[in-house]
């Protein structure tokens, strides 16, 4: 299986992620070209599909909802996600890819 792109700093890690909202259920997908693929249950409407990112994104990765930002991307399915606090290995093991 491919590996996604993911930045390393001090902080925490970047990572690009396509995003498919109106799914039956939350989960990752894969890897989809560098991007990790996450399939989200929420609409996309008024920012539901981010929002429910962030929550799945905190639950599966052990951290607060505080510690994830959308960089950029924000009405884009293609985002830039950066987790404060955690490192590369640890977002792939917990993510499963």
């Amino acid at each position: 299986m491919p590996k996604p792109a993911i930045q390393e700093d001090a902080a925490g890690v970047i990572f690009t992620a396509k995003i498919v909202p109106g799914s039956s259920r939350t989960t990752v997908a894969g890897v989809l070209d560098d991007m990790v693929k996450i399939r989200v249950a929420a609409p996309p409407e008024k920012g539901k599909a981010n929002q429910c990112l962030v929550a799945y994104l905190a639950g599966q990765l052990g951290v607060k909802k505080n510690q994830i930002d959308i960089v950029a991307g924000q009405t884009n399915p293609v985002k830039q996600v950066r987790v404060t606090g955690i490192s590369a290995a640890t977002l792939l093991a917990r993510l499963g890819l």
